[in-house]
Parts: structure tokens; sequence; C-alpha cells
């Protein structure tokens, strides 16, 4: 095995979190940084262009292309689970919604965990310090940051009306969903620069690269962390037919993603012992928790045809639309080609006991029978609903030691009673909103999942049909107190059990937060590289 000689610090994964990490702990000039990232640059035209995460997600170019097991509660069927390899990691191929959550979530983190520093409060200016938001600098919202947080560049009447409906159906409308409290109705923003995505790798690993303390290696496939006694000092790799090992002087940080870093534990010996020994892992350190906790947003498409209004099946089943939509992005960067998946969301209760919005729709002036097919020839909308707080719980567990060989993904979707019921009342929400006056002059007709759906357990059935991921997986390495069982890492983030690693991405949320999950990863490492440094000054 070559010697790929030491650093200061050692960083697993290039995706949001990594590239976060690799820009803050490079500042300091006293220490040598090393990221590395399984997959390539991101230098290729479709991460560029927003609309391209079609070209993307599915494309081993920039995707892991996993999948899940077959889930009992999808009826059987097994989905697609991308995750990105590529510099940017998720955030080169994701939807780009710029979505913190809620007051609640971080609250709920800081109860569960004993450490204040993780409320609301404390994360909120970690929040706005990398932010560069297209309002400026308020209580809610930071300028001059590296993530730049802009308004879509198009509209679409089709989802003005809709909104329209969910105000006639008791939805309010709300200009900001990034306040603490994101009820109701309005615009997502996006990570954008004038039309182009702004990946974590854009932002932050760009400006950070031409440092002379920070190394950035790309096609670099993590086997396994060297453990030296109790402490981890180094790092296993592959680059093409090399076998190579890197020393970490300080620490090694993990951010390689609810998928990746559970994985690279495992490997090295770390999680449940027992099953570990049956792969023919050494174990090193029994925590049970890590791969377990799994949590995710699963997205049920309620899909309507509808007359005399005009959707993207039109145009991008046109070649004259297809001429049209090229031209206005390449002459203004708007248009379709400039638009995240979702341009409209709404936040919502599924019943009126919920305290807090428990339902996110992400509405779409498009419909198609699965991700990667075309667009149907007919004019459509779909009414995507997710359940923000799933009771549900799953696992990412590796099948062998080897590197190469995916992990097995079981989110155990619709598996509580809780979240069958709720899915059950989201569709009935859905289209007791699409019922509406405001949508009734384009005569609305429920394609999927289909009028037969109608009592509770029928319902639930049809969540399972029409039932995604939306790309939010968290939870597999969470962070807890010591007297915790199942946690992975401590409040600042360091392995139970083990010296010289933490672990930096959205794998240690304890719970998922209520809304997309980019955000509050980036969140996560900027923390845990605030904690980093305060614990070398030390």
């Amino acid at each position: 095995m070559k010697d790929f000689g030491s650093y200061d610090y050692v960083i697993l994964g290039g995706g949001t979190a990594g590239c976060v990490l690799a820009n803050r702990l490079s500042q300091d000039p006293a220490v040598s940084v090393l990221l590395l990232e399984a997959g390539e640059k991101d230098d290729w035209i479709w991460i560029q262009i927003p609309v391209g995460y079609l070209y993307c997600i599915g494309n081993p170019r920039t995707d892991w292309c996993y999948r899940t097991q077959d889930e009992e509660g999808l009826g059987g069927r097994n989905i697609g689970y991308a995750r990105g390899r590529v510099l940017g990691g998720s955030s080169s191929i994701n939807a780009m919604i710029y979505m913190r959550g809620q007051r609640r979530d971080y609250d709920e983190w800081a109860q569960l965990t004993r450490d204040a520093s993780w409320n609301w409060d404390q994360v909120l200016p970690v929040f706005k310090r990398a932010e560069d938001h297209w309002r400026g600098g308020d209580a809610y919202h930071g300028s001059g940051g590296e993530l730049r947080v802009e308004q879509q560049r198009l509209r679409w009447d089709i989802l003005d009306r809709f909104a329209d409906a969910a105000e006639q159906a008791g939805i309010p409308r709300t200009s900001d969903f990034n306040t603490g409290d994101n009820e109701g109705s309005g615009k997502f923003e996006v990570t954008q620069r004038r039309g182009w995505r702004w990946s974590a790798a854009k932002a932050f690993l760009r400006p950070a690269s031409k440092r002379p303390n920070l190394r950035v290696v790309t096609g670099a496939l993590i086997d396994k962390l060297v453990l030296d006694g109790s402490r981890v000092s180094g790092v296993e790799f592959s680059r093409g037919d090399e076998r190579l090992r890197v020393s970490a002087n300080i620490e090694t940080v993990l951010a390689a993603g609810s998928i990746g870093s559970p994985a690279i534990l495992q490997r090295s010996g770390i999680g449940d012992a027992r099953r570990l020994a049956t792969l023919g892992i050494e174990p090193r350190v029994n925590l049970p928790g890590v791969g377990a906790n799994l949590q995710d947003h699963l997205q049920l498409r309620s899909i309507y045809r509808i007359e005399g209004i005009r959707s993207l099946n039109q145009h991008a089943n046109s070649r004259w639309g297809q001429l049209l939509m090229g031209l206005e992005y390449a002459w203004r960067r708007s248009g379709p080609l400039s638009m995240a998946p979702s341009q409209l969301g709404v936040f919502t209760r599924s019943d009126p006991s919920q305290a807090t919005p428990n339902l996110e729709y992400h509405v779409q002036p498009l419909s198609l029978e699965k991700f990667g097919d075309p667009l149907h020839r007919f004019p459509a909308f779909t009414a995507s609903v997710c359940a923000l707080r799933p009771t549900s719980r799953g696992t990412v567990e590796i099948v062998s030691p080897h590197a190469a060989d995916a992990p097995r993904i079981s989110p155990r979707y619709l598996s509580s009673e809780h979240d069958r019921r709720v899915a059950a009342d989201a569709l009935r929400l859905t289209r007791r909103i699409v019922s509406m006056p405001a949508l009734a002059p384009y005569r609305p007709d429920e394609y999927l999942p289909g009028a037969r759906f109608q009592s509770d357990d029928e319902l639930a059935v049809a969540a399972g049909v029409v039932g995604t991921t939306i790309f939010h997986p968290v939870g597999t390495c969470r962070m807890g107190r010591d007297d915790d069982a199942q946690a992975v890492v401590d409040s600042r983030l360091r392995l139970r059990g083990i010296a010289g690693l933490r672990i930096a991405d959205a794998s240690i949320m304890p719970t998922i937060t209520s809304g997309n999950t980019n955000a509050p990863t980036a969140m996560i490492a900027e923390k845990a590289a605030a904690m980093i440094r305060e614990d070398r000054r030390r």
C-alpha cells in the first residue's frame, strides 16, 4: 500500500458538507487539509444548467445510482435512490431549493442532545453566516456569504391558480419559508446565481481551492478508516488500481452523507459488532446505531389533467417549444431551463391537531409517469406532498467489506400506522385543494393515483403506488446523549468510543428537518468546522 503522506485534517466526501468543511478549515494557514471525493470534477455543463438534474440523476457520471430494497410499504417496489457522486455531491444534482426547516426541528435537537447550541436561536446565525440572500441582510437572512440564494426566474399561471386554491382551502400565503415558521404557500427560493446552479462546490470549494494548504483529490474511493488503538489515525482509499493510505495528524472528518458515512464506518469495524463479524470484518467499536435511524421524506405524486391553461408538457413535447426554451435561457438565463424541479411550495397540517405544519407540497407545472420518463403529451400539473415528520425508520447496511459493493438501503416507508394515516390525510387534502373554485375553470381530472382510492386503507395503498423518495435521507449516524445507546456521535459530532473522528453531514440528524435537507447539511458542516477550530485552540 502506497503512503499518501499526512495532513492535519482529512475530509472524506466532497459533497455539500465536505465543501463547507474544506473552505472553513483551510482558512487557517497554519494547518493542512486534504479533501477526498469518490466522484470527479463538477465541470459538466448539465451540472451548471438548473434543468440538468434530468441528465445528472441516474447517470453514473454524477450519481451513485443506488436502489432501495423491495419496500413492502411501496407495494413491493424498489426505487432509485440518487446521491451525488461528484464535487458538490447532491448539491450538484439536487432541486436547488433553499429550505432550513422549522424552529421546532432544532429545538427538538437541542432537547434530544441536551445541548442548547443546536436550538433555532443558536443555529440561525450559522445559517446566515454563509448566505448571500437576494433580499440582503436582515433578521433572518445573511448578505455577502458564499451561498447565493435567489428567486426563481419564471412563473406559471397554473401554479398561481393552485396557490389561490390553497388559500381558498384555508392555507395562507407566505413570502418567506425560512423564518422558523414555514406555514403557507409561496415560491421556493433556490441556490442559483443569475440562472446558473450555485452548488456547494462553486460556493465554497472553488474559492478555497486556490489556498496552498488545501488539496482536493477526486476519484478517491474510501475503503476504511485506519484505527490506531482507540484513535482514528488515517484512511485507506483506492484511486484506480492504486491502494493508498493517508494519515491525519489532528482529525479525520467523515462527510460522506447518510449512505456513505455509515458504510465507511461499518467497513472499518464500527457498528453492530455481531453483524460485522458475519461479514468477516473485525469489530472494533460496537455502535449498533450506525446505519440505523434512516429517515426520508416520501413524496406522494398526485397528477391532474387540465384544460385551457398551459403546462410544461406542451412545450417539452414540441420542437418549436424546445427551441424557444433554449433561446430564452441562452438570452436571459430564464424560462424552463432555469427552473428547479418544483417552483411552488405549500406547508400545512394534515389535521388540526398538528402543532406545526407536518406536510410539504412541491407543485410542478408538468407530469410524467416516473422520473426519467418523458413528460406526458397532455397538459397537467403534479402536486407532490410529503409527510415532514415520518415515524418510520429504516437502515443502511453494507453487504461485504468491499467499497465497490453498494450497501443495502431499506427506508421502510409507510411501516408505521402514523405514516399511513398521514399519507391518507395528505392525499385527501390534495383533492380538497384541487376542488376549490380557483381551479374549476381548468377542469382538473385526477390521473394519478385515481378516484377509485377513497377509504383510509385504500388511500394508504395508493400512497404506496405513487410514493417515491424526494431524496432527503438523514439520521444514520445520529447525534445524542451519552446515555442514548443508539447515538453514534455526541453533540460536538465526535464519534463515541474512539478519538480522532467527527461526522459532519446529514447522517447526524437525530430527527429529519421539516423541509428540504441541503441547507441544514451546510449548516451542520459550518457548525462542525467552528467546533473543530475551537477544540484545536483549546
